[in-house]
């Protein structure tokens, strides 16, 4: 695993009028699955691909585990990054099984010594080496293609994984299915990964962390609940759908509603539940409260009534912090 860290990166390109990122310092830590959200035009795409030398910083530094990449060999570099881009790009010549040992043949590993790796790799991404290793791309769906890019970037075990929107061009339920196929890996494998996407369904589904861009300037890094809790301005709250009932209900916890309860007996939901599960639990089951429990241990209950409030909580601390914002904005 590796550490990701940003400091006061800029990229400015020749005959811009602004720069394409602008002054972006925040850190990724090792293990952790970090989107990059924003619009058409953001700069996420180019801020990503300046972590494996496509493009250089203008000014600022990357920095893997400590050490700037523009200190070290850019394709060194990038045989070292997993990559995943929307199209693929596998070699139409080569087989599966040859595309997904490029880079470990680019690094003198044997077709021996990787023959059992592909397979491994083929099955982590839910594709059957019996049936798939000798097939070639035209053979293959998309998805299935996607899958085979996903190996390939996999292949030869590196610590950071750049994805820019690697699933932008699959159907619906395809692309559901490879969000899955990420998240199983990263459970599994806890890659550094840094993922791009404009979708925010998709975002709040895979991220851990969430760096939230415009116009080329980060405006705000944090977890699904803290971007529809405390949005950083009006950019955000929009974006995220920080107003948006159902979204709020989806993501944040079934604790922003606890209430106190001295029941011992009932039905239960984890405290690590959204407030949506909770809702749900409470209209199927008929039950007028549900228990929370963390870890074994009875915290307190949950209602409808509680559900409301605590929207409305949290609404009114929406509110009162971007009052402060304003005023704060106010005395620059």
């Amino acid at each position: 695993m590796a550490q990701i860290e940003f400091v006061e990166v800029t990229k400015t390109y020749p005959g811009a009028a602004r720069p394409a990122i602008e002054g972006v310092s925040f850190t990724v830590q090792e293990g952790a699955l970090c989107i990059l959200l924003g619009t058409s035009g953001s700069g996420k795409t180019t801020l990503l691909r300046m972590v494996n030398r496509l493009s250089d910083p203008t000014s600022g530094q990357i920095l893997l585990d400590g050490r700037p990449t523009t200190e070290q060999d850019a394709i060194s570099l990038r045989r070292s990054i997993g990559y995943v881009i929307q199209q693929v790009g596998l070699f139409p010549h080569l087989t599966v099984e040859e595309n997904v040992r490029v880079v470990p043949s680019i690094l003198g590993q044997s077709a021996k010594h990787t023959s059992g790796r592909v397979d491994e790799l083929l099955e982590l991404v839910g594709l059957d080496p019996a049936e798939y290793r000798k097939r070639y791309p035209r053979q293959l769906s998309g998805g299935q293609q996607q899958r085979v890019g996903l190996a390939r970037a996999l292949a030869a075990d590196p610590a950071v994984l750049l994805m820019d929107e690697p699933f932008g061009a699959l159907d619906a339920i395809t692309r559901q299915h490879m969000q899955d196929e990420l998240l199983h890996i990263q459970r599994s494998m806890r890659k550094t990964i840094l993922f791009v996407t404009h979708d925010v369904e998709e975002a709040f589904k895979l991220g851990e962390q969430i760096a939230v861009f415009s116009d080329g300037k980060l405006v705000q890094v944090g977890n699904p609940v803290e971007l529809l809790g405390t949005p950083a301005n009006q950019f955000v709250r929009q974006l995220v759908g920080a107003d948006n009932i159902l979204r709020q209900l989806e993501y944040l916890p079934v604790t922003l509603a606890i209430e106190p309860g001295d029941a011992t007996t009932g039905e239960r939901i984890s405290a690590d539940a959204t407030l949506l599960k909770a809702l749900l639990r409470l209209i199927e089951l008929q039950v007028p409260a549900l228990l929370v429990e963390d870890h074994g241990t009875v915290q307190g209950q949950v209602t409808l009534s509680g559900i409301y409030s605590g929207l409305g909580r949290q609404r009114a601390q929406d509110a009162s912090a971007n009052a402060a914002v304003a005023v704060t904005n106010q005395h620059v």
